[in-house]
């Protein structure tokens, strides 16, 4: 009788930006990303140039697939806090990408392999639906299901982050 083999389960990747954070948050900002992936976790956070006395980070996470949602749950509702969480999409599964603002709250979207945020019918339809005939109703539902207010919240926070000492590493041949 062989042994059964073990099976390890799959793997998500993700990122999750800390676009803001009080100081006196960001311990608990690593406590909840912790309890999250179910693993200690340590961010090199740095000052949020746009938001004076604020600090920003970037963590790029391993974990079950599900826990990019269960980073953002844990981080969700907190004030003052800016996060974008992003999951991959793997062999079954969409991607996702799940943003918070203080002024909007969260916004969730699925993402495509490339990143690209992906409408479901029934999320086009109901956009479709809510517009009726006026193009101008129409542009202001499809800004909404993309989560447009929240881009644009965020932008100059991502900004911000240019200058960031991420190195990417490209495999050459």
């Amino acid at each position: 009788m062989t042994a059964p083999h073990a099976r390890q389960s799959p793997t998500a990747r993700g990122v999750l930006y800390v676009h803001s954070a009080p100081r006196a948050l960001c311990p608990h900002v690593e406590w909840a990303a912790s309890r999250a992936l179910d693993e200690a976790v340590s961010f090199d956070w740095s000052a949020q140039p746009v938001l004076p006395g604020a600090q920003r980070a970037e963590f790029y996470w391993e974990g079950a697939p599900g826990s990019g949602a269960a980073i953002a749950s844990e981080l969700l509702g907190w004030e003052h806090l800016r996060f974008e969480v992003t999951e991959d999409p793997g062999p079954g599964r969409d991607g996702g990408r799940w943003v918070h603002t203080p002024a909007l709250g969260i916004h969730f979207a699925q993402t495509d392999t490339a990143g690209n945020v992906v409408l479901p019918e029934n999320r086009l339809r109901a956009a479709m639906s809510t517009a009726g005939t006026d193009p101008a109703a129409l542009q202001h539902e499809l800004h909404r299901v993309l989560g447009q207010a929240w881009d644009d919240e965020l932008e100059a926070f991502r900004h911000a982050g240019d200058f960031s000492s991420v190195v990417w590493l490209h495999r050459a041949g």
